[in-house]
């Protein structure tokens, strides 16, 4: 009988569960095709896309020869950095330069598991989307460094899946084809860090003024704190956000092993030297560096000044230029006060000093204020009888003694001069004045002064400690330059463009052409010394008239004094720097050879043709002339004044280097002679004031018609230096402002400040030269009647062979003709 159905065999059934069904197992192949399915087409897609992205993608290999816009750094002659040039502020240095602590502290903030991925980190873009999500905002970034670099260096800026896809496959690549430390290179020297500084040593000098090599574990925590956002962890603005920052880094370094809990804990007590962001264009030497820019850009075009990351060395004296501005704000200050006071700033109502006050305190805010420090101020109280003045600066208060206020004389207009001295404060200041005032430490006055405006019952004592001791101060209005050389080389060892370099650029040692009056004589000296000519030569110092039938003018000239002489010695001449002997020799050689004769000595401005050149009266610069005088230092030899001594492109090759070359001008005898006469005008002349030197020198001034201009040109066997002051816009300096007023004492105080620890040197005697004693008076050889001699010098042939004879009634003539006058 058969089984029924009801009593199944349970091995059966256990098959029939084993196998499934036909109808699932037709679903399980199906799914398996529809995932290969799905994997293919995935692989095609991921093929494609990455096909059509890295399809212009750029080569990776081109990051073998990394090399960004650097910065061109201009130094000293003794190295020191005085400007650098640059679009993108980037000092490339190799790793070997960055301490360990660096490089693990960047690693640890921006990409922990650098040297794990393959230059994309699934992991971390996972972990940084959980924390982002939880936190509500982007607290962390997915990119690796590697993705960083290709964005940096591929692409451009913009967020797009586009761009990132772009990104994953360039860090792919760039991890396959560079070592993780040369990837860590490209990225800690290309990475921008804030304040116009890219890479860590840039970052470094930024805001710790020290090399990446030196930094400390908190100072690297810092750097590597930055590059999320530059801008907001600033240590300059936000050192709050800046610090805590750093412990983020530091905890993290902690995390990944580099560094304990103990060396985290010091780093973050370690105190921060941020320091204050360098302008090295402004801080040295402006106006040189400013020089030195338009050169390197003329010659080598932008890019190479800008990111090309040239080495320039210039021929600067960083010493020497400090001198150089010191002597001409106190020259400038010291005429500007001879010319008395022009007055407050302003006046204010009692209802307008809190506001000012409070401006004015703002304005000293962080501030580092010391003696010499000028400020503003107001003044509260005129003490005429104690000679005092009370002055408000801010929330501080200062005491003017009359001290330091005499000079501020005012213009007597019935008189038309300037009182010599004021006899009280109150000639010159009241009460409401907003003034310019200058710390001269602390006041050291008897009196007692009360606040301005207290009543009597709430009268309230200042503290005299408190107090300080100020003097008058006003800002001059004229302008000067100086420009220095080495003698022997043509070295330029300082230059001075003007008062301010921050309010003017102009640079009026080069740029500026001015008349340089007297102190253009000399060059026809010497060219009248080479067409034979002798400091002996006597010429008749007389009234002249020249008529110009052209122009249909009649020309007069006069000397300085306005006086005559009559006859006079050639070195008497120059000595008394007067015109009309000049004028005479000048049309005795002709203005043709004169010009002619500049031209050897170096001036190249246009000169008019004509007799007042004798004077001065074509525009040169104040280079073209060191440079003429430099001619006589040198013995003769014309040697182009020399700037940049050296520069090198980034890979060190040599682009120029200078090498003084000398070329005979004039003959050294001629030279020497002219040096001769010059240091009569320093001994006896217009130039006496700089005596004081005590070493041998020689020199000229120089005085325009109306004082607009006054001119120092001297020098020593070492250096010789020209001195320029007058004012931009046309005008008189001042009464009785003279080159030997204004001028020397500028060049006088800087040539001492150089000097001074120098040995003296004495001006060396050419072959050619021969020395004979002479009369003083008719430059004969000494006769019977001779009662002055003095010791001149020739050169050989020239000697005088006449004797001096007793003067006739003829002979006498030009005496008479002295006397009358």
């Amino acid at each position: 009988m058969p089984a029924s159905s009801d009593h199944q065999d349970p091995k059966s059934d256990q098959s029939r569960q084993k196998t499934p069904p036909k109808k699932e197992r037709r679903l399980l192949r199906l799914l398996f095709k529809m995932m290969l399915w799905g994997f293919c087409l995935a692989m095609v897609a991921g093929i494609s896309i990455y096909l059509y992205f890295s399809a212009d993608l750029p080569k990776i290999t081109s990051l073998r020869d990394y090399r960004p816009p650097t910065v061109t750094v201009v130094t000293s002659d003794d190295g020191r950095k005085i400007g650098e040039f640059f679009r993108e502020r980037r000092i490339v240095i190799p790793l070997s330069d960055m301490p360990d602590q660096l490089l693990q502290a960047f690693v640890s903030a921006e990409d922990a598991r650098f040297y794990k991925h393959r230059g994309i980190d699934l992991f971390s873009i996972i972990r940084a989307f959980t924390k982002n999500l939880k936190a509500g905002t982007i607290v962390q970034g997915g990119s690796t460094i590697t993705q960083q670099v290709t964005k940096s260096f591929f692409l451009s800026p913009e967020r797009s899946y586009d761009r990132k896809i772009k990104e994953a496959i360039l860090a792919y690549r760039l991890d396959r084809s560079f070592a993780k430390n040369e990837v860590l290179y490209l990225y800690l020297n290309q990475i921008y860090l804030g304040h116009g500084a890219y890479g860590v040593e840039a970052a470094a000098e930024n805001y710790f003024g020290k090399k990446a090599r030196d930094l400390n574990l908190a100072e690297c925590a810092i750097l590597a704190g930055l590059p999320q956002a530059p801008s907001r962890y600033s240590p300059f603005r936000y050192k709050d956000k800046a610090k805590q920052r750093q412990i983020y880094v530091l905890n993290r370094m902690v995390e990944e092993g580099y560094i304990t809990n103990i060396e985290a804990t010091e780093a973050i007590n370690t105190p921060l030297d941020i320091k204050p962001r360098r302008n090295w264009y402004i801080e040295k030497v402006p106006c040189y560096t400013e020089y030195v820019r338009r050169y390197v850009e003329k010659k080598y075009g932008a890019d190479a000044l800008y990111e090309g990351g040239l080495k320039i060395q210039t021929a600067v004296n960083i010493e020497m230029q400090k001198i150089a501005r010191k002597a001409i704000t106190q020259g400038l200050e010291a005429m500007d006060r001879r010319q008395g006071y022009r007055g407050p700033l302003g006046h204010l109502a009692p209802s307008e000093v809190e506001k000012a006050s409070t401006d004015i305190a703002k304005e000293m805010e962080g501030k580092n204020i010391t003696d010499g420090t000028t400020l503003k101020g107001v003044v509260e109280m005129v003490d005429n009888e104690n000679g005092e003045v009370l002055v408000r600066c801010g929330n501080r208060r200062g005491v003017i003694p009359l001290s330091q206020m005499r000079w501020a004389r005012k213009p007597d207009i019935t008189k038309g001069y300037w009182e010599d001295r004021i006899q009280m404060p109150g000639d010159a200041l009241s009460v409401g004045d907003l003034i310019l005032v200058r710390v001269a430490g602390h006041y050291e006055g008897k009196r007692e002064w009360t606040k301005s405006g207290s009543s009597v019952e709430t009268l309230e004592l200042l503290s005299k400690d408190a107090l300080w001791s100020l003097a008058l101060h006003q800002e001059p209005i004229s302008e000067a330059a100086l420009l220095s050389i080495e003698a022997d080389t043509g070295y330029v060892k300082s230059m001075i463009g003007g008062r301010d370099f921050l309010n003017s650029q102009f640079n009026r040692a080069i740029q500026s052409r001015r008349q340089p009056g007297s102190a253009y004589k000399p060059i026809v000296y010497a060219a009248a010394i080479d067409k034979g000519y002798t400091p002996a030569t006597v010429i008749i110092d007389s009234p002249v008239v020249y008529l110009d039938e052209d122009r249909d003018f009649t020309w007069k000239p006069n000397n300085y004094e306005r006086t005559f002489h009559g006859a006079t010695l050639l070195r008497e001449a120059l000595t008394k720097s007067m015109n009309i002997i000049t004028i005479k020799i000048l049309k005795e050689i002709g203005v043709d050879y004169v010009i002619d004769y500049s031209r050897r000595l170096g001036i190249t401005a246009p000169i008019n043709k004509d007799l007042s050149i004798a004077l001065g009266s074509s525009g040169v610069s104040l280079l073209e002339m060191v440079r003429s005088y430099s001619v006589f230092a040198n013995l003769g030899y014309l040697v182009e004044p020399t700037f940049i001594t050296r520069i090198e492109d980034r890979d060190g090759n040599v682009l120029e280097e200078a090498i003084p070359i000398k070329n005979q001008a004039i003959e050294p005898s001629t030279a020497y002679l002219m040096t001769s006469l010059l240091k009569s005008v320093v001994e006896e002349g217009t130039g006496r004031r700089v005596r004081k030197l005590g070493r041998p020198a020689a020199g000229k001034t120089g005085t325009t018609n109306n004082l607009y201009d006054a001119w120092f040109m001297g020098y020593t066997p070492t250096y010789v230096t020209g001195v320029w002051v007058g004012n931009d816009q046309k005008a008189p300096l001042g009464k009785s402002e003279t080159g030997s007023r204004a001028a020397s004492p500028i060049w006088l105080d800087y040539m001492k400040g150089i000097l001074a620890k120098k040995p003296v040197k004495v001006f060396e005697v050419p072959e050619g030269v021969v020395f004979a004693k002479i009369d003083a008076k008719t430059g004969l050889l000494p006769g019977p009647d001779t009662k002055k001699t003095l010791f001149e010098c020739f050169k050989e042939g020239t000697v005088p062979t006449e004797q001096s004879q007793p003067l006739t009634r003829e002979a006498n003539r030009d005496e008479l003709f002295k006397e009358n006058l």
